[in-house]
């Protein structure tokens, strides 16, 4: 995923740019040495070597033997911006009884620069698929094959919508993925109709998700929910009702929750 979506801001620092370049590949390529950088970058090995001096001086690069990796600074980084977010501070709780009960997979997700980023997942005793699970909390995806992203596409302004499918279009994952722009905006009213979404195993063949938004008091969308499992067993009749109403309330509890925190912040503090 190569697109560099911009926010219409005039001028940019390439230095700044040309770092973030280096830190990227870095991640591509799962370390490498000055030759490797240069040829994937193509840029010059006295450039490449400034950069990589740079970030291991300031902790972000560590240098093992002739290779250069992305240090643990970036978990720490990682860690304190997710620890601020309030969807993830009283979102978990809420995911890890959702998946105790359900014994599937679940997912807690937000929008960032038009791509899903993935706060949080935790596996069921039922779940299925923890490898890859664990490595889509290492990348930002496309929205709309994914309960979780269909949700939050679904309660967003649809001038925010139609940037992002101008911005990434549709990518197929399977079969099933919606390519169609029309499709997708017919299915998003669905979505606010009923309430949940569905992944119809639009990004694995054989796996089904149902989602749902978090919103807070003034309607705006933070994020959302979902469960995700083998179509076999989402499908049961009964269960899949069930799965649906679990992730319904799991929402609504999340929304109650912020909105006292919310509202809790709103009185006046007596010293």
């Amino acid at each position: 995923m190569t697109t560099r979506p911009t926010d219409g801001s005039p001028r940019t620092l390439k230095t700044v740019s040309r770092a973030f370049d280096i830190v990227r590949a870095l991640e591509e390529l799962d370390g490498a040495g000055v030759t490797e950088l240069t040829e994937h970058l193509g840029l010059s090995k006295s450039v490449v070597y400034n950069y990589l001096s740079t970030l291991r001086e300031e902790k972000f690069v560590v240098k093992r033997g002739d290779t250069y990796e992305l240090s643990l600074q970036f978990l720490l980084v990682g860690e304190y911006v997710r620890y601020q977010n309030v969807l993830y501070q009283i979102g978990k709780p809420a995911l890890d009884d959702l998946a105790e009960k359900t014994g599937e997979f679940a997912h807690l997700s937000a929008e960032e620069h038009g791509l899903g980023v993935n706060l949080y997942k935790v596996s069921g005793e039922k779940a299925v698929g923890s490898e890859y699970q664990v490595s889509k909390l290492q990348r930002a995806d496309y929205m709309h094959y994914s309960a979780t992203g269909k949700a939050i596409l679904a309660h967003l302004p649809r001038e925010r919508v139609e940037w992002i499918v101008d911005t990434y279009g549709l990518p197929s994952k399977t079969e099933a993925t919606i390519t169609d722009k029309e499709s997708l905006f017919d299915e998003l009213d669905t979505i606010r109709e009923r309430g949940y979404s569905f992944n119809e195993e639009e990004e694995i063949t054989g796996l089904q998700a149902i989602g749902a938004p978090v919103q807070n008091q003034h309607g705006r969308v933070l994020g959302s929910i979902s469960v995700s499992g083998p179509v076999r067993r989402i499908q049961q009749s009964g269960y899949h009702e069930q799965l649906i109403d679990d992730v319904v309330n799991t929402a609504n509890i999340i929304e109650v929750n912020i909105n006292m925190e919310e509202t809790d912040n709103e009185f006046p503090k007596f010293s």
